[in-house]
């Protein structure tokens, strides 16, 4: 497994993301089986949050890790915006752990940025972790003028990690996020690699499925590949089956020539400005 370093440890360069599961009971067994498979076949890292089903795919996720050696992966879970204050962050928190049946996250992030002023987040974060319910913290859905605000006020420096829609459509963390996350030592982790159910943040153009056949891969391992390629990011697909995980994990031995980088470049462009950033 390709590993990079992630949050200061060394870290398997795809995590398992977990939203939309454990809300079905049907599916129960094998999403448990999936995680379980993934975490003895090198994923280091599972992301979660308590909106994923109302706290449903928490739940799951801690019948599923029941038993094995938690220092050999990391959890990490998200809380509503509207749950940013200190009160609610150890209320919320709390709530989680019980449901991930373990006493501590390696890293609590604000899902996304709502009313409480960050001043407060930050304090609610810090109280937590120096408590021991957390090892680090960090934010969601952060532009760079959210970045730059957060590290600007006290203890805001302490942010570890940033976690931002990203694939080879929605680029725009590219132009200023990476760069100045890098400068500042903050991890980036990436989500919906493949954009969303109904492609509202991918389309995929005939070039991904003439390319992905050349090499003889799928169009997912494709995408997958590319979004990995630089081997500075950690990114998330959503892991459901053993299946769609093994697709997943035959990703990371793909490679791309520069003129092949090149050609998916001339049909999704860099960015070369600022603009908003695409959040689903």
């Amino acid at each position: 497994m390709r590993q990079i370093q992630f949050n200061g440890q060394p870290t398997s360069i795809l995590g398992m993301g977990t939203w939309r599961i454990g809300e079905d009971p049907a599916k129960k067994a094998s999403e448990i089986k999936t995680i379980k498979y993934g975490l003895n076949h090198g994923i280091t890292l599972i992301d979660t949050a308590e909106m994923y089903g109302e706290g449903a795919s928490e739940t799951l996720v801690g019948e599923a890790i029941q038993g094995l050696d938690r220092s050999k992966f990391q959890l990490v879970s998200k809380f509503y915006p509207y749950h940013a204050t200190p009160k609610l962050i150890k209320q919320s928190l709390e709530n989680s752990l019980k449901r991930l049946q373990t006493d501590y996250l390696d890293m609590y992030l604000l899902h996304w940025r709502g009313d409480t002023p960050l001043e407060e987040t930050i304090s609610g974060l810090e109280d937590v972790k120096k408590a021991g319910y957390i090892k680090d913290w960090g934010v969601s859905n952060f532009d760079i003028n959210d970045l730059k605000e957060l590290h600007s006020l006290p203890n805001g420096d302490h942010c570890k990690v940033n976690q931002n829609l990203y694939n080879i459509e929605s680029r725009g963390v590219e132009y200023s996020i990476l760069p100045w996350q890098a400068e500042h030592d903050i991890s980036f982790m990436g989500y919906s690699p493949f954009g969303s159910d109904k492609n509202a943040y991918l389309h995929p153009k005939e070039i991904i499925g003439n390319m992905a056949a050349q090499k003889h891969i799928s169009a997912f391992q494709l995408l997958l590949a590319w979004v990995i390629r630089n081997n500075n990011i950690l990114s998330i697909p959503k892991t459901s089956s053993v299946a769609h995980l093994k697709d997943n994990l035959g990703a990371i031995d793909v490679e791309f020539t520069g003129d092949e980088l090149e050609l998916l470049n001339s049909y999704y462009p860099a960015p070369t400005a600022e603009k908003p950033l695409d959040v689903i």
